[in-house]
């Protein structure tokens, strides 16, 4: 009996099968195919839309209080105008913020896209955009700009910049879990508890970010938490059940008073670490080995 030889890959044309698509011979299907982006949602428009009415109207408005108050006397006109042009400077410079900071995570996920498929010359230029606003970094640009290849891009990138970027980040979540591990420790109410250990949360959020270059304010922030939350959400899933088996434990109450309140502070402590570790991970231009 002869063997029947391995039938090769081959190609389904689009006249045989519909849209083009390749037949690898595998028996549990082909990848996925890549979802487009669906753009701007209902509520960014309505809030683009709501703060271009609102800032628009605004600006209209002290336009002729300014022009008013010109018609009244010079010297109050000009004063008026720089009252007017301070707080709207200030209005812009905070919006410039946010969309530099968003700028910056998409210039992490399109550098980790130009890594995922190849691209050197792509993944360099964003790993330079990347690396000129972050202070750790510049000791390490001459190296990047000077890489030949993307393998070797990638190892100066691990054991440069982003060795250097961990183990900041690492620092100042251990900074942040002593702080909420002491809060939870003298604070009269579980309510108080959360309050503190989630204002500390979003400081955390935004000195990690502030140590890779970025200065997020709201979208931003609310950006790097959605990155952020599965990984922290599953750790802190982890300890809320252990925290429980600990009460459950403990069946003296002063002892389960004096060792429950011990393992809430631990808890909020490691979720405050963890946290740390997550926010690293969104702002890391290469996904975490």
């Amino acid at each position: 009996m002869s063997e029947t030889a391995p039938r090769p890959p081959r190609v389904i044309l689009e006249e045989e099968a519909g849209p083009a698509r390749l037949d690898h011979g595998w028996e549990g299907g082909t990848e996925p195919a890549s979802i487009p982006s669906a753009g701007f949602s209902t509520l960014s428009l309505l809030a683009i839309g709501l703060s271009a009415l609102i800032l628009g109207f605004a600006a209209l408005a002290a336009g002729n209080y300014v022009a008013e108050q010109f018609a009244r006397a010079a010297w109050l006109g000009w004063l008026t105008l720089l009252v007017a042009l301070g707080g709207f400077g200030t209005i812009f410079w905070a919006i410039l913020r946010e969309f530099r900071a968003l700028l910056l995570l998409r210039e992490v996920d399109a550098a980790r896209a130009a890594f995922a498929r190849g691209d050197f010359t792509g993944a360099k230029a964003h790993v330079l955009s990347w690396a000129e606003p972050i202070p750790l970094a510049a000791p390490f640009l001459p190296a990047l700009r000077e890489a030949p290849d993307l393998p070797a891009l990638r190892a100066l990138l691990e054991s440069g910049p982003l060795a250097s970027l961990d183990g900041e980040s690492r620092l100042i979540g251990r900074l942040a879990a002593v702080q909420g591990f002491a809060a939870t420790a003298i604070s009269p109410s579980p309510a108080l508890d959360a309050l503190v250990v989630g204002w500390r949360g979003l400081r955390l959020v935004r000195q990690v970010a502030a140590l890779h270059g970025m200065r997020p304010g709201i979208a931003a922030t609310a950006s790097l938490l959605r990155r952020a939350a599965f990984d922290a959400a599953t750790v802190a899933a982890t300890e809320v059940a252990t925290d429980t088996a600990v009460r459950a434990i403990v069946s003296n109450p002063l002892v389960g008073h004096v060792v429950g309140e011990a393992a809430t502070g631990a808890v909020a402590a490691r979720r405050l670490i963890t946290l740390a570790r997550a926010t690293s991970s969104a702002c890391r231009i290469l996904p975490t080995n």
